[in-house]
């Protein structure tokens, strides 16, 4: 019944010709002018931010400040159609250094369980090597104490041959001089050896430190 209304009413013997093209014409422009106003709705035409102080700007152009303070897209009616978050250029920078830094720090992490596992076995090896070292230290100390020795024996002879108003001896002075070289590099070795004690315990010690924190 209703298509017959329809129908009826388009029909040419009922509605002329030229009705008929007027009420196609008039359908037409209903249509463009509701997708004209869709248009409207979504179309961006002004674009506002606040800054740090609340005041409103707006302008036709996104800028940098928009960008920074994030804006809102408002169409001819200066209604809001949508809402860009702010972004932080230094602020994002930061979190890319941090999870590179929090990526650096997993992969040390992995190093350290494929090295040593756990805390226990980085202690055993961390005593060990510290043993290692204190043995070396005391070899030294014993080369150190026997140089020192020797240099005793060949100052009392220097001192006689000048009692005794003769010339020293090359060989004598040879020795002596040798002698003061070697204590000297056993003095530095020593101390390189006591340096590495510390510097052995230290990084161990924060292995051990870590590996618990896993655990």
């Amino acid at each position: 019944m209703t298509i017959y209304k329809v129908n009826s009413f388009l029909h040419p013997t009922k509605l002329g010709a030229k009705a008929i093209r007027w009420t196609i014409i008039f359908l037409l422009l209903v249509c463009s002018a509701q997708v004209f106003a869709n248009n409207d709705q979504v179309k961006a035409v002004w674009y506002r931010y606040y800054d740090s102080k609340g005041v409103a700007n707006v302008s036709s152009s996104i800028t940098p400040s928009h960008i920074r303070y994030g804006y809102e897209a408002l169409d001819r009616n200066m209604q809001v159609i949508k809402r860009t978050q702010s972004y932080n250029a230094e602020q994002d920078q930061r979190q890319a250094v941090n999870r590179a830094i929090q990526a650096q720090q997993r992969e040390t992490d992995n190093r350290l369980k494929r090295a040593y596992s756990n805390s226990s076995i980085a202690t055993s090896k961390r005593n060990e090597q510290l043993l290692g070292i204190k043995k070396q230290i005391a070899i030294q100390q014993q080369q150190l104490q026997q140089l020192q020795n020797d240099r005793l024996i060949f100052k009392r002879q220097e001192m006689d041959y000048y009692r005794k108003g003769n010339p020293v001896p090359a060989a004598l002075k040879d020795r002596l001089k040798n002698n003061e070289i070697n204590i000297n590099n056993t003095k530095k070795s020593i101390q390189s050896l006591h340096n590495s004690y510390q510097a052995t315990q230290t990084n161990y010690d924060q292995i051990i430190k870590r590996l618990k924190t896993m655990e």
